[in-house]
């Protein structure tokens, strides 16, 4: 059985742990919340499941016991130096990570090199939602004057997108304060962002998300090749049973010595399901 712990106990952990007790290989090791020693955390491999800007910082303490790490870094900007910071990191204490491992970027990565080697001169389209962003919610969590959000991530076509962001603020707390910091924050500042202020972000909150994908390109001299690929989801259950598949990927990985870190592209999909390999060839190819 796979020893897997949890770093990080939201809407992601909880989803996470369903996962793990689903999963026939895997056992739960353990909870931990963003303020518990880690000191005696005994596993193989540990989900960080904590917001984005945070996951460096308690994968490397985690890392420097020699456990794998799986995360969800979600600013595709900032995932290739992730990547390179870790891969040092665990070849020194010879751990596997798997970086930005939610659905996208992640499971969407994947689809999106699929589609690039059927039509290798084209367009890919990635259009989000709509639904609720989780990054993007938590990113407006923290910014001063809130006392809670929801952002939405609204489609308009050929991966275009614009955030509805709802807004609860603190007793005292200015709009347009809160509104000006909110526009200058990354996860913002790139969309046509609009934050409206309410009473109650609970009773407007869900976790329904989607993706439609979609390239239109060229496979050899042939031209007119469309493919598009949908999904309509609960957002935290795909990231968590994601995360606890790649999981299984950085335990094997470890133990045949491939030390470092990893995005979700560079593995075998094989190695993210459980079961006997050959079994898993006949039956899936």
């Amino acid at each position: 059985m796979i020893r897997v712990a949890i770093l990080g106990y939201g809407n992601i952990g909880r989803a996470a742990e369903a996962a793990i007790n689903a999963a026939p290989d895997m056992e739960l090791a353990g909870i931990y919340h963003h303020n518990d020693s880690l000191e005696d955390m005994q596993a193989d491999v540990a989900l960080v499941c904590t917001p984005t800007r945070e996951v460096e910082q308690y994968a490397t303490r985690v890392i420097e016991k020699g456990i794998c790490t799986v995360d969800s870094f979600d600013v595709h900007t900032q995932i290739y130096a992730l990547r390179q910071s870790l891969t040092i990191l665990n070849q020194v204490n010879r751990a596997v990570s798997i970086v930005s491992a939610g659905w996208d970027p992640g499971s969407d990565s994947v689809v999106r090199a699929l589609l690039l080697a059927m039509a290798p001169k084209g367009i890919t389209y990635t259009n989000f939602g709509p639904g609720r962003s989780m990054g993007h919610t938590v990113a407006a969590k923290a910014i001063a004057g809130v006392k809670d959000a929801l952002s939405m991530t609204i489609p308009l076509g050929t991966g275009v997108h614009r955030r509805m962001v709802y807004v609860e603020l603190e007793e005292g707390a200015n709009a347009a304060e809160v509104e000006a910091l909110l526009l200058k924050d990354d996860y913002f500042a790139h969309d046509d962002t609009h934050m409206i202020v309410v009473d109650s972000v609970e009773n407007l909150n869900n976790v329904a998300h989607g993706v439609n994908l979609v390239r239109e390109g060229v496979s050899g001299d042939t031209h007119n090749q469309r493919f598009s690929f949908n999904m309509t989801i609960n957002n935290p259950a795909l990231t968590g049973q994601i995360m606890v598949s790649c999981a299984r990927a950085a335990v094997r990985m470890q133990r045949e010595g491939r030390y470092g870190a990893y995005t979700m592209i560079e593995i075998p999909p094989i190695y993210l399901l459980p079961g006997d390999e050959e079994t898993l060839i006949r039956s899936l190819v």
